[in-house]
C-alpha cells in the first residue's frame, strides 16, 4: 500500500537539516536520503526545497559549506553545523517538543 504524502510544516525542514548535519557533514543528496531513510520513507525532501533551505541556513551562519570529492569521486558541496548551528538545533528541538506536546494536548481533548 502506497504511503500518503506528508507535507512538512513551515520551518520543519530547517530542523531536520540541522539534526541530520549534527551527525556528520553531508552533501545535499545525502541529507535528503538520510531524512527519507530515518523517517521510514515518509518524508521526501525535493531539491527545490532542500537547496534554498541550505542556502538560508548558511546565510544565517548555522551551517558552513566546503567543496570536496563525493563517494563516487565527483565534486560536491558538503555542509556542516557551526557552533551557532548547534545552539540553534537545541533551541529548535526544544520549541518542537513544546509545539508537539501542545498539539497532542489539543488533539487529545474531547
Amino acid at each position: 500500500m502506497a504511503q500518503r504524502k506528508v507535507d512538512l510544516p513551515q520551518g520543519t525542514l530547517d530542523l531536520l537539516i540541522l539534526r541530520t548535519l549534527a551527525l556528520s557533514p553531508e552533501n545535499g543528496w545525502a541529507i535528503s536520503e538520510r531524512i527519507h531513510q530515518v523517517s521510514n520513507e515518509v518524508l521526501r525532501v525535493q531539491q527545490g526545497s532542500l537547496y534554498p533551505a541550505l542556502h538560508r541556513l548558511e546565510r544565517r551562519g548555522w551551517i558552513k559549506a566546503r567543496w570536496a570529492a563525493s563517494e563516487n569521486n565527483r565534486r560536491a558541496k558538503y555542509y556542516e553545523l557551526t557552533k551557532a548551528g548547534r545552539r540553534q538545533l537545541e533551541n529548535e528541538k526544544s520549541d518542537w517538543k513544546k509545539l508537539t506536546a501542545a498539539v497532542a494536548q489539543v488533539l487529545g481533548t474531547t
